[in-house]
């Protein structure tokens, strides 16, 4: 009988993380669908073929080492024998569903960089970048954090990020920071007095569905997390995890809606998109342990913090077109600090895993955008960015029937 309720529960298990993964893979065309819509049209075919190109390649080279880096006493190059029961070592799911919940993970982060660097970025540059991101930076980090051999005594410390708000969200946009940076502004954005010209996208209700896309698969992402669902105990954190990811979103989204009109004087649809994922960005590092009530409260700092942070970037001249910096980098940041106001973890923990997650993927990732730049270079030219990336790298436009290059 306790063979038959075993092998009941690791077929409940297995299938709920499978089935989360394909929530969490969904989040790849939301974000697709997020910046193609706040990039102007000349640009979309290109960001599309980015989002497409950089999940490819993360399943690849996840698959080749990165996983094996990340969880080297789970898995091997090439993934070798991972395709077996979990039953030996006392799991309650097959190995290979925790592959596919790991690597739609790391592609998520990778996504994360795509927006930042959007419009004048070479494509071949932005995907040799992607090939170590995800073979190598994410997975370092990921090991230092989930994984068994963690650094800077982050075990000690008590360092806690259930579903990644630093771990996934914070190191993508270290990334992006980092690729920023060396990029610099698109043309025309700053102007010679310091004043910030606005460069709308083409296809707002476009962006809205991709938030709705991300809103959707953040409950993959963060209810995945739970790992389990088949006893009375983990069906009911699923179930809250759940809930405080809807609130914490819903949280962000009013909150930033409402300081849009204050500062503005204007309902800003993308500063309220960006308030819905900077709540649920917020929330992912502790969806489990708020009250509902303290969940949108969390989710709506993220709301507020993530309109200011737009505004500040962009003072500083640093070019988001997405705001994914600040969406990803300082509501992640946000999200780690305020794990202790609800678990035992410490806030000096929380600082050192910050800490080491940002300086390693930011300097790793600035030596890597640093020898690209040198190599091939990283930007493409003035006029190949006035003409549209969509012409100069791949070809054609996403709207031939209403726009002329």
């Amino acid at each position: 009988m306790m063979n038959e309720v075993f092998e009941l529960q690791y077929a409940l298990d297995t299938f709920y993380f499978l089935i989360c993964g394909a929530f969490v893979m969904w989040m790849a065309a939301g974000f697709s669908m997020l910046e193609a819509g706040l990039v102007r049209s000349k640009n979309t075919t290109e960001i599309l073929t980015k989002n497409i190109s950089l999940f490819a390649i993360s399943c690849v080279m996840y698959l080749i080492c990165g996983y094996s880096i990340m969880y080297p006493e789970l898995g091997s190059m090439f993934l070798t024998g991972i395709t077996g029961t979990g039953v030996e070592g006392g799991d309650t799911y097959a190995p290979s569903a925790d592959f596919f919940f790991q690597v739609v993970f790391v592609a998520t982060a990778m996504s994360i960089v795509s927006g930042a660097v959007a419009e004048r970025m070479k494509l071949w540059a932005f995907l040799a970048f992607a090939v170590v991101m995800t073979g190598f930076i994410y997975p370092m980090e990921g090991n230092w954090t989930w994984g068994e051999e963690a650094v800077f005594g982050l075990y000690e410390l008590n360092f806690t990020d259930f579903a990644g708000s630093g771990i996934v969200h914070m190191a993508g946009a270290a990334a992006a920071l980092a690729g920023v940076l060396l990029l610099g502004p698109r043309k025309g954005k700053y102007g010679p007095n310091g004043e910030v010209n606005a460069i709308p996208g083409a296809n707002l209700p476009m962006a809205t569905l991709g938030t709705f896309i991300l809103w959707m698969g953040w409950f993959g992402f963060n209810g995945g997390s739970v790992l389990q669902t088949s006893t009375v105990e983990t069906a009911n954190s699923v179930a809250v995890v759940f809930l405080n990811t809807n609130a914490a979103a819903a949280g962000g989204a009013i909150a930033a809606l409402l300081l849009a009109r204050i500062l503005f004087k204007k309902a800003d649809l993308t500063m309220v998109l960006n308030g819905a994922l900077a709540g649920l960005v917020t929330i992912t590092a502790s969806p489990d342990s708020p009250t509902p009530v303290l969940a949108t409260l969390f989710g709506a700092m993220g709301g507020i913090l993530v309109v200011f942070s737009i505004l500040a970037l962009d003072k500083v001249k640093i070019d988001d077109p997405v705001g994914a910096i600040s969406v990803h980098g300082v509501c992640g940041l946000l999200g780690v600090m305020l794990v202790p106001f609800t678990t035992d973890a410490t806030f000096l923990g929380q600082l050192g895993g910050a800490a080491t997650i940002f300086f390693w993927v930011f300097g790793a990732s600035l030596i890597v955008w640093g020898i690209l730049k040198a190599v091939i270079g990283i930007r493409v030219t003035e006029e190949e960015e006035y003409e549209g990336v969509d012409i100069t790298e791949c070809g054609m436009e996403a709207y031939p029937e209403f726009s002329k290059s």
